[in-house]
C-alpha cells in the first residue's frame, strides 16, 4: 500500500504547512533587525478572527520595546530567560483581562443578560479568561510564524512580580511572555520527539 503523503490532505499549502508548523521552532537567540509596528498589528489583525467562547476575545496584550520597559520587566524573568529577553527586538506581555465580560453586550449582542452572569461570578470569569486567553495565545505565535518571525515563549516568571508591574490594577493577568523577532546565531535546540497520531486519537 502506497503511503500517504499528509501534506496533500490538507487545503493550506506545503510551504505555509512547513512555515507555521514542521519546520518553525521557538527561538532562543534573535538578531538586531526590528520587529515594526505595522507587523505586529497584521499579526493581531489575522489571529483576531480565530474562535473564542462566546466571542470573549480576553486577550490583552502589552508590547516591550524600550530599554526602560525591558528593565521593568527583566527582573521578573528566571534568570535564564534574561539575556535572550533582553536581546530580543519586541517582547510581548500576554494577559488575561478579567473584566472580558464588559464587552459581550458588544462582541456577543444576541444573548440578552450574559455580561450579568459573568458579573456575578468571579470564579466563572477567571476560568474563562483563562482559557479563551490561552487559545488566543496559541494563534498568536502561529500568527507571527506567518508573519515570518520567529517566537520564544516562555511561562518562567514571577506572575505576582510580573502582574503588579505591568497590570497594577488586578483585572488583567499575565500568562506568557513571548519574545519575538528574527532569528539570531544558534537558535534552536534540537527538535524534540512528538507523540503519534496513535497515542493521541481514540475513535468511537
Amino acid at each position: 500500500m502506497t503511503a500517504i503523503d499528509q501534506t496533500e490532505q490538507l487545503v493550506l499549502g506545503a510551504d505555509a504547512q512547513n512555515l507555521l508548523f514542521r519546520d518553525a521552532r521557538t527561538a532562543n537567540s534573535f538578531s538586531d533587525e526590528p520587529v515594526t509596528d505595522e507587523q505586529i498589528q497584521a499579526v493581531y489583525d489575522l489571529v483576531k478572527w480565530a474562535p473564542t467562547s462566546m466571542n470573549q476575545q480576553p486577550l490583552r496584550i502589552v508590547l516591550v520595546r524600550s530599554d526602560e520597559g525591558k528593565q521593568r520587566l527583566l527582573p521578573h524573568l528566571m534568570e535564564g530567560n534574561r539575556a535572550k529577553t533582553e536581546k530580543a527586538p519586541l517582547v510581548a506581555i500576554l494577559a488575561a483581562d478579567t473584566d472580558f465580560h464588559e464587552h459581550l453586550p458588544r462582541v456577543f449582542p444576541h444573548a440578552e443578560g450574559v455580561r450579568e452572569m459573568f458579573a456575578g461570578n468571579d470564579d466563572l470569569r477567571l476560568t474563562n479568561a483563562k482559557l479563551n486567553a490561552s487559545l488566543q495565545i496559541a494563534y498568536f505565535i502561529l500568527g507571527v510564524r506567518a508573519a515570518g518571525l520567529a517566537a520564544g515563549p516562555m511561562t518562567g516568571f514571577d506572575k505576582a512580580g510580573l502582574d503588579a508591574e505591568f497590570f497594577p490594577g488586578g483585572k488583567q493577568q499575565a500568562l506568557v511572555v513571548v519574545n519575538i523577532g528574527k532569528p539570531g546565531e544558534n537558535p534552536w535546540f534540537d527538535r524534540l520527539p512528538r507523540l503519534d497520531y496513535d497515542e493521541v486519537v481514540t475513535t468511537v
